[in-house]
């Protein structure tokens, strides 16, 4: 395992589960979002943020999260290991609302001084929970039948459905 990509819907753990990853085998996390997202909730153009997360992905060693599917091919391409959280929507909802609160209440700079704000999460299109919703059950899909294309056949796939096989599992980690 040297070149791990975690995805799963919004608010899963995805980037959370990377970095710990990363920290306790001694690789580098790199943060997709922070490569995406410019200052003011700007994103750039889909080239860019594939030309970005090419030279961030070069290394023999890396962990990363995200479903940016556009840039799948250079993503789960270059991964040797491919861990989807396939988690129960209550759950993904609980710590989606858990981790926006403490953004919210602490005011917590993102990617590029960015910060969420109580209209933008609960209030706006744009809305994590709304998205979480909208494409929980489309991951759950998306996912397994993208892993049946040739190109991801290289990949060892870790599907867990609930945290409890997620932790279990990286209580095995070797670093």
């Amino acid at each position: 395992m040297k070149r791990v990509v975690v995805v799963g819907t919004t608010g899963s753990g995805k980037s959370t589960l990377a970095s710990r990853i990363a920290q306790k085998c001694g690789m580098p996390f790199v943060e997709l979002d922070a490569l995406f997202w410019e200052p003011n909730w700007v994103h750039v153009e889909f080239d860019e943020f594939c030309e970005r997360a090419e030279r961030a992905l070069a290394g023999e060693t890396w962990t990363t999260a995200g479903n940016y599917s556009f840039a799948r091919d250079i993503l789960w391409g270059r991964a040797d290991t491919l861990i989807f959280l396939d988690y129960p929507l209550r759950i993904v909802m609980w710590r989606l609302f858990k981790r926006t609160l403490r953004r919210l209440l602490t005011r917590e700079v993102l990617w590029n001084g960015n910060r969420d704000s109580w209209r933008r999460q609960f209030f706006s299109r744009s809305s994590l929970f709304l998205y979480a919703y909208k494409t929980h059950e489309r991951w759950r899909e998306v996912v397994p039948l993208a892993l049946e294309f040739e190109e991801y056949e290289h990949l060892q796939f870790l599907h867990f459905t609930h945290p409890k096989q997620t932790d279990e599992w990286f209580a095995t980690i070797n670093n």
